[in-house]
């Protein structure tokens, strides 16, 4: 028989497809041609097969070898497929077990020598496969400790495409080949978040950060260089719950899909941190052909930190504001459609002005009130909207450097307070689709079984009646004051609450 089948994976985003690699041998003049909406790295797969094959010792016959790889009408990108192909056109000539060549995916780039080189996106083709019900999986080598993260699924991790072919049954002289290592360089995920008793003299800001973790809120700060912005941000995963097996899953899928390597699962939520020049792109994701996930992606589960937020150009930031709403991101190109997680918690740091002095005691800002205004409005009014938590916040004096010993706030007891918070709120939300405050629907906050009583809610009806909050703000308020009352272990909002609630809301405009 002269027809070689396999399969293998196409990733779209974090979606994947599987592929039904076919190859056919016929007598025409000697060529070999791939088909099937196959992008230019697939394309030139085909120079890659015939060396690889060449120098395992294993030729591919002189013939028209075809390659369709189905669904023909599935786009098709990057060179997780040369395994496949090289394996199908194998089999139109070689003695292989066919039955074990088409129930196994196999993944993986070719080196000219044969080796089979780590590719990106492992993880989420595995699981497409284990979805599938494919339960024999090829991979390389270094990929293998991020493949057997999925359940249920045996892991063959070949060095090159000789252990391949002689697993499904080929007689292949056993030679030994040095596997090719996974690229090195990548950021050190395993670190511990930093302790939160190192941040001395800012009680309030602690608190407050105390609050959005209980909540899932997103929350600005604002104040002069040195007051702390970015020391507290960084200290927000390790105050949030740890991530459960799906979650924790998915962040490891998003880290593999951009190229970054994977050798378990992290539990501690993701910290992402860009920098001020970004493009929207790169907060967003994207790509011509093929479409890698951005940083609101990859802090998908945790946070995502914008230092110096006034910095930023406002078309990145503005494009912020339908994830925040949505919980996910569609990046659409001519052709294919990826749609990627977005749900993370935003913190935003900035400076009162250019020169970050403005209001400062003691200091003298220089900027001219034009340029002020200006680098304030970055932040524009629509974003500050779909921010629940504003902080102002002012540098540590000599009086909180020298008190600042009693009432500190470790990491371990504000986590367990935000684990007795949220536990909290699971219960109250347990007969609803949500099940933190930040992602209640503003009509359940106002008009459900646990809607605040007029005589409780009158300090936001006058905000709202004097338009200093928009009905966003105005739920945002009452589920900012319902993470209070979950930390203060209240079943009922109260007055204080909502007080607590509107001067968060409002703290640096106040």
């Amino acid at each position: 028989m002269s027809l070689g089948r396999t399969w293998s994976v196409a990733l779209t985003g974090l979606v994947g497809d599987l592929v039904e690699v076919e190859a056919d041998l016929s007598n025409q003049t000697p060529g070999f041609a791939i088909i099937g909406l196959a992008d230019k790295a697939i394309s030139e797969a085909h120079q890659r097969v015939h060396n690889a094959c060449a120098n395992s010792d294993l030729a591919l016959p002189r013939r028209r070898l075809t390659v369709n790889l189905s669904p023909a009408s599935l786009p098709k990108q990057g060179t997780a497929l040369d395994l496949a192909i090289a394996l199908a056109a194998l089999a139109t000539e070689h003695a292989m077990d066919r039955d074990s060549l088409a129930g196994a995916v196999h993944l993986g780039e070719l080196g000219l020598d044969g080796r089979l080189r780590p590719v990106p996106g492992i993880l989420p083709a595995v699981l497409a496969a284990a979805r599938a019900g494919f339960r024999r999986v090829v991979v390389p080598h270094a990929c293998r400790p991020e493949a057997e993260l999925v359940d249920g699924v045996e892991v063959f991790g070949a060095v090159s495409l000789r252990d391949v072919a002689r697993w499904h049954g080929l007689d292949v002289a056993d030679v030994e080949e040095q596997p090719v290592p996974v690229p090195v360089g990548a950021p050190d995920l395993d670190a511990d978040p930093p302790e939160l008793a190192e941040v001395i003299g800012q009680r309030d800001a602690v608190d407050a950060l105390v609050v959005a973790a209980a909540g899932g809120h997103h929350l600005l700060m604002s104040g002069p260089p040195g007051a702390g912005k970015t020391m507290l941000a960084r200290r927000l995963p390790g105050i949030l719950p740890d991530l459960d097996d799906g979650a924790a899953l998915q962040v490891a899928s998003i880290r593999s899909l951009a190229g970054l390597p994977v050798t378990g699962l992290r539990r501690t939520p993701p910290f992402e941190a860009p920098h001020h020049s970004a493009s929207v792109a790169a907060l967003v994701g994207g790509g011509s052909r093929v479409v890698r996930p951005g940083a609101i992606a990859r802090a998908s589960g945790g946070v995502l930190f914008l230092d110096e937020a006034g910095e930023y150009s406002g078309h990145a930031l503005d494009a912020l504001r339908q994830p925040l709403e949505a919980g996910r991101i569609e990046i659409h190109r001519a052709g294919f459609r990826a749609a990627f997680p977005a749900r993370f918690q935003l913190v935003l740091a900035t400076n009162p002005c250019p020169c970050g002095v403005y209001g400062v005691p003691g200091g003298t800002c220089v900027c001219p009130p034009m340029a002020i205004r200006r680098y304030l409005a970055r932040l524009s009014g629509p974003l500050l909207d779909r921010i629940d938590i504003e902080l102002a916040m002012q540098r540590v004096s000599l009086a909180q450097i020298t008190g600042a010993g009693s009432g500190t706030e470790t990491t371990a007891s504000a986590r367990g307070r935000v684990a007795e918070a949220r536990a909290r709120a699971a219960h109250r939300l347990r007969e609803t689709p949500w099940r933190t405050n930040a992602e209640v629907s503003g009509s359940w906050l106002r008009a459900g079984p646990l809607a605040p009583e007029p005589i409780i809610r009158r300090p936001l009806d006058a905000a709202l009646h004097r338009g200093s909050l928009t009905l966003r703000g105005f739920d945002r308020v009452l589920r900012v004051a319902w993470s209070v009352a979950d930390l203060a272990g209240r079943g009922r909002l109260e007055v204080p609450d909502i007080g607590r609630a509107l001067y968060l809301k409002r703290g640096t405009r106040a």
